[in-house]
């Protein structure tokens, strides 16, 4: 586990921002991009609608951005007086939603549809259902949750002019099923997470990397949804902790251990769900930060954004070789794929040639300033926007 000075950080939401100056930001440039979303969240909301707007705000010269909320509708009339781009980001479908949308084009304001997930096509409803490792065998409840959720994302997107997301797959994916164009611009590092990932990276980099006695294998789940991506990795980690004692794994957020690796309670620590800023101090600890997923339609729309929020504070990634992952990392230089049977080798491999560890840390983290850090988004969020 690597030594770092870290203090927990007194967080609040940097986005609760009240409505008077989310509508003074809207008007402060020639353009005005009005990105909305059901109510502010710390995932996809931050990803998909903040860190955008920060962006906006801080780089473009021409384009000035702000973010609205379900409850802000009742002031739309002068918010669409305002804009002449609305981005409606992973709202489902509703009467509201219907109204926000017609009242935009009676203005003739450009109106585009962002989403992270492959979540807008019922026919792939027990596919996602499988994935994601919910109850299936009640008649209704988990089916009448997802296919309306995902029945109503879709036809929000429907409704929209074209779309924005993450990356090329997803982009494919949406364009076969709408026939609209789909551009991309990838989930990537804020001004805060950047900021706090930055020191952390310094710190392991002026102390040559220094280490306590244990090396922790770090899983960073966020929802109760990766069962099944956990337990491609399981008996690998079991083997691992079986036979070093020093290896100790780490498990932020929500995971349902099940089989061997439940007899090795003492080397496995357990910490709750994190804001987006701690979370990066614990990561920065860890040594190796695993991402497994199956592999289907739906696990390669995901983003790579488990592979930049380690390797910006320093901490190397083993992940499957999904679409994103596979073009983001480069096995050895950057980071580790593995398939199904590699886990225990790769992860073994880092701990044995430990020396190798910080040359590889330093090319990840100069790849994830060059690609995903915020300032350097803006050409793909004004082209997303603004061409055609």
């Amino acid at each position: 586990m690597f030594l770092i000075d870290q203090e927990k950080i007194d967080y609040s939401d940097p986005w609760l921002v009240d409505y008077s100056e989310r509508i003074r930001m809207l008007s402060l440039k020639e353009r005005r991009v009005a990105y909305f979303y059901e109510a502010p969240d710390t995932s996809t909301f931050r990803y998909r609608v903040y860190n955008m707007v920060q962006t906006l705000q801080s780089l473009s010269t021409t384009i000035s951005a702000s973010y609205f909320f379900l409850a802000d509708l009742v002031n739309l009339s002068e918010i669409l007086a305002l804009a002449d781009t609305l981005v409606i980001c992973r709202t489902r479908y509703s009467s509201q939603i219907n109204y926000l949308i017609t009242s935009a084009r009676a203005k003739n304001i450009k109106v585009i549809f962002d989403i992270d997930d492959f979540v807008f096509d019922t026919a792939y409803t027990q596919l996602i259902l499988n994935t994601l490792d919910q109850d299936i065998s009640h008649p209704h409840a988990a089916w009448d949750h997802w296919f309306a959720s995902i029945g109503r994302l879709g036809a929000t997107l429907e409704l929209c002019d074209s779309a924005i997301t993450t990356n090329s797959f997803l982009a494919a994916q949406i364009e076969k099923w709408t026939g609209r164009s789909a551009k991309v611009v990838p989930n990537y590092l804020n001004k805060e997470q950047l900021k706090i990932s930055e020191i952390f990276y310094a710190q392991k980099a002026q102390s040559c990397f220094k280490r306590k006695d244990s090396f922790c294998i770090g899983y960073f789940s966020g929802t109760p949804t990766h069962n099944k991506d956990f337990e491609i990795v399981a008996d690998a980690i079991s083997q691992i902790l079986k036979s070093r004692p020093n290896v100790v794994l780490r498990i932020v957020g929500f995971i349902d251990l099940k089989g061997e690796i439940k007899n090795h309670q003492s080397q496995i620590e357990f910490f709750p769900l994190q804001d987006f800023l701690n979370l990066q101090g614990l990561i920065a600890q860890t040594e190796v930060n695993l991402v497994p997923l199956q592999d289907n339609v739906f696990t390669n729309c995901k983003s790579e954004l488990k592979f930049f929020e380690a390797a910006i504070s320093g901490t190397l990634t083993v992940a499957s070789p999904t679409f994103t992952y596979s073009k983001s990392i480069r096995d050895g230089e950057n980071g580790y794929l593995s398939c199904s049977y590699e886990w225990a080798d790769k992860i073994n491999y880092i701990i044995d040639n430990f020396k190798l560890y910080p040359e590889i840390a330093a090319q990840a983290h100069r790849d994830v300033l060059d690609s995903f850090a915020w300032y350097n988004q803006l050409h793909a969020i004004e082209s997303a926007l603004y061409q055609s």
